[in-house]
């Protein structure tokens, strides 16, 4: 049964956006002053991201539940010539895919901002409130980061791509356990974007929504987040077709 690009549109938009939310706000909880998250560690934003995959991909399965450029960059180069059961891979159902994810994770971003806005006027650090919404290096090298961005996102995607062809059933599950392991694993370096529109919509968002004394949007680092997992997808792509 053919899926229209409009369910398509709003699909990926929900479940992105839903993804954000989430993702953004254990992201926020943990590093903003006077929340109840404060003493969390690194388990907890991965678990908090694992937990945000896992409920956006029921949101966003009539269209497959990419909810992440990199998943549907992956499945072009998979060549298997459908997004999902019933929509066709063309340049235009790429295109709905792309915008819906990146203007998804955008309006996500700005609910979590939202949520917590009382604590970003609490924190007085502008890093502090940078790095709760974007994704940062522990150790700036960007083209190392952009590598480990790579290695991250193949693993994620190609494990997405591969459940089609073994007997799971676990799905939505499966793939937050997924997102939980690269993070407590391979997240170290760079703080795990493995997702475009995670970083760059969210950049946006720092950079639009009010807040005082905003500092810099480092919008320097930008590309090893977002061209990276774009990578990482397609390769896992041409892997997957020939796992």
């Amino acid at each position: 049964m053919d899926v229209s690009l409009g369910t398509v549109f709003v699909s990926e938009f929900l479940g992105t956006g839903l993804l954000l939310l989430m993702g953004l706000g254990v992201a926020m909880n943990l590093q903003l002053v006077r929340t109840y998250g404060g003493n969390g560690t690194t388990l907890m934003g991965a678990f908090g991201w694992g937990l945000g995959v896992y409920c956006a991909i029921f949101i966003a399965g009539r269209s497959g539940a990419h909810i992440n450029p990199a998943v549907t960059i992956g499945k072009i180069f998979e060549g298997s010539g459908e997004f999902a059961p019933g929509i066709a891979i063309t340049v235009a159902s790429t295109l709905v895919y792309l915008s819906a994810q990146l203007l998804g994770a955008f309006v996500g971003s700005l609910l979590a901002w939202f949520v917590y806005r009382q604590h970003f006027d609490a924190t007085d650090d502008p890093d502090v409130r940078l790095k709760s919404m974007v994704t940062y290096p522990a150790i700036r090298k960007h083209s190392h980061n952009f590598l480990v961005e790579v290695i991250a996102t193949f693993v994620l995607v190609w494990v997405i791509l591969s459940q089609s062809s073994t007997p799971s059933g676990l799905g939505p599950l499966a793939v937050g356990l997924v997102v939980i392991g690269i993070g407590v694993t391979l997240g170290g370096n760079t703080n795990w974007s493995l997702n475009p529109a995670r970083d760059l919509s969210a950049r946006v968002a720092h950079a639009i929504v009010p807040m005082r004394n905003r500092g810099s949007n480092d919008w320097g680092y930008w590309w090893p987040p977002v061209v990276g997992p774009l990578v990482g997808g397609a390769l896992a792509g041409l892997a997957a077709a020939a796992w």
